[in-house]
């Protein structure tokens, strides 16, 4: 006796809802296949399993017998493919970013996009922390790279900068400054309130932006201070100040805001950091996809990190 375990499914169907109709339903399918597939049951194993023409359907004492035993086999079965499933499938990979909000414009999407269709088996995940935050989740386990723009100094993490971008100052739409279309010194925004985010934890950008203010010994006329990127620009648009801002950021576009050049060489760093003994695939891989996307855009920056150093 050769019984097949798809027979024994179908059996079960019509044996659970007591009807021909309702098992067929129950398993996407029309009828008379499923009335075929049972008498087929029923030639293998020489025995009727119901009683036709009873309403609603009966099982005859086999039928009983066999009906208590296929769920039995079945969920055997299905233990025994799960097993096999997880022995064979290859276990996928989870791999965190974490970043600051302004690193969204330097192309971080599309190097996200890169490695996820490049290294499918990786499960990526991103997530927004600041420069505090991001060292913490690195020790602790919970992120595996982080995207910043300020250095921790920590003795479990390591950093890298890969590359300098320039400041720029954001400013209210149709500003003077902005029709001029020349450089603007420092000493003359600090003439105007300055927005600074984010507003803590300490070490953030905030400090870098004063640290550039206090390195041409300036002292701004007054200073606000915003949660994040996004309401510092909304409140550049409604003209409660000046906000300096990585060049990356001018790909915000918005009509209420402009940007306009610093006449000092003034700017931040874009770094990434992760923990000082990672040697990673995964780790390697994303360093591997920011340098072949680096020489694409053939940016002018220095040159960029190298996965070899990881090797």
């Amino acid at each position: 006796m050769n019984i097949d375990i798809r027979h024994l499914r179908y059996f079960q169907a019509v044996a659970d809802e007591r009807s021909f109709t309702r098992g067929a339903e129950r398993l996407n399918m029309a009828q008379p296949p499923l009335s075929k597939r049972i008498q087929e049951l029923e030639a293998e194993i020489g025995a009727s399993l119901f009683e036709r023409g009873q309403r609603p359907l009966r099982l005859t004492p086999l039928g009983l017998i066999l009906h208590e035993q296929a769920g039995l086999v079945i969920e055997s079965m299905e233990r025994l493919q799960a097993v096999i499933r997880q022995a064979t499938e290859k276990p996928r990979t989870r791999f965190t970013i974490g970043m600051v909000p302004s690193t969204l414009f330097v192309r971080l999407p599309q190097i996200v996009a890169r490695f996820r269709e490049r290294f499918p088996s990786i499960e990526l995940r991103l997530a927004e922390l600041d420069s505090g935050e991001q060292a913490r989740a690195l020790i602790d386990g919970r992120i595996d790279v982080g995207f910043d723009r300020i250095v921790v100094d920590d003795p479990l993490l390591r950093h890298e900068v890969m590359r300098e971008e320039k400041l720029v100052a954001a400013l209210p739409a149709g500003d003077p400054w902005l029709e001029q279309r020349a450089p603007v010194r420092l000493g003359d925004l600090a003439r105007r309130p300055v927005l600074l985010y984010p507003k803590g934890p300490h070490p953030s950008y905030a400090d870098h932006v004063l640290a550039v203010f206090r390195r041409h010994d300036i002292v701004p006329t007054s200073l606000l201070e915003v949660r994040e990127l996004q309401t510092a620009l909304v409140m550049v648009a409604a003209g409660a100040g000046i906000c300096i801002v990585p060049d990356t950021v001018t790909r915000a576009v918005r009509p209420d805001i402009g940007f306009v050049d610093l006449a000092e060489e003034v700017s931040v760093p874009l770094l990434i950091r992760f923990r000082k003994h990672d040697r990673s695939p995964a780790l390697r891989s994303l360093l591997q996809v920011y340098e072949e996307l680096h020489r694409e855009w053939e940016m002018p920056f220095p040159t960029p990190l190298s996965s070899e150093q990881f090797q």
